[in-house]
């Protein structure tokens, strides 16, 4: 294991999986699912955060008026309120990522009490927010810039301008590639990437 990863690796074993938008992380943890692991998902934890009573909602109304209307989040008045604003990102990851974390240690504690073997970390600014430090393998999903483009285009909403501000917060995926412990490249077919999500799980134990 990379000298960055958990000082000291304990049962379950951490994975840590990201990638960059489109780049077929949401396929990889699915195939990790189905290999019987268990999948922290950053986004689905943000969204139940935010859901209609969730436990971020609250905080958000207050930071973003007109955000919340009737109890439950407008995701695209919430969307254009961040858009190409920093500070106001800067504020509603401060509402979200604590929450987020907490939500992880208590699904690591329940993998813990149920005597897992290995978990995984599904989240998409991983490495952006240092989270691979509490991580004993880190596996990033990659694909070439032309695909992982032509993936996030024909996705509804998305548009050129609103996916160059999506890869502006991430890292370059040439620097993921070199932080990776395992790299996944996703244009090269189910099977093969596949075959490398069972190469790494063998190198875990």
């Amino acid at each position: 294991m990379r000298k960055h990863r958990r000082a000291r690796p304990s049962f379950p074993r951490i994975i840590g999986l990201t990638g960059s938008i489109a780049m077929g992380k949401s396929t990889t943890a699915a195939m990790l699912r189905n290999l019987n692991l268990s999948v922290f998902d950053s986004d689905a934890a943000a969204r139940a955060l935010t859901a209609k009573n969730g436990a971020a909602l609250a905080a958000v109304a207050r930071a973003f008026p007109g955000a919340v209307n009737k109890g439950a989040l407008d995701r695209k008045m919430l969307a254009k309120q961040v858009f190409n604003a920093p500070k106001k990102l800067a504020k509603l990851e401060s509402i979200l990522h604590p929450r987020v974390k907490a939500a992880r240690r208590a699904f690591v504690r329940n993998a813990t009490r149920a005597r897992e073997n290995a978990v995984v970390f599904d989240i998409p600014l991983l490495l952006e927010t240092r989270a691979e430090r509490e991580c004993d393998l880190l596996i990033v999903v990659d694909a070439p810039a032309f695909l992982q483009r032509q993936r996030a285009l024909a996705r509804p909403g998305m548009t050129p301008a609103l996916l160059s501000a999506v890869l502006a917060r991430q890292m370059p995926a040439a620097q993921k590639r070199t932080r990776a412990d395992i790299v996944i490249p996703s244009g090269l077919g189910r099977a093969f990437a596949l075959r490398r999500l069972k190469k790494a799980l063998r190198g875990l134990s």
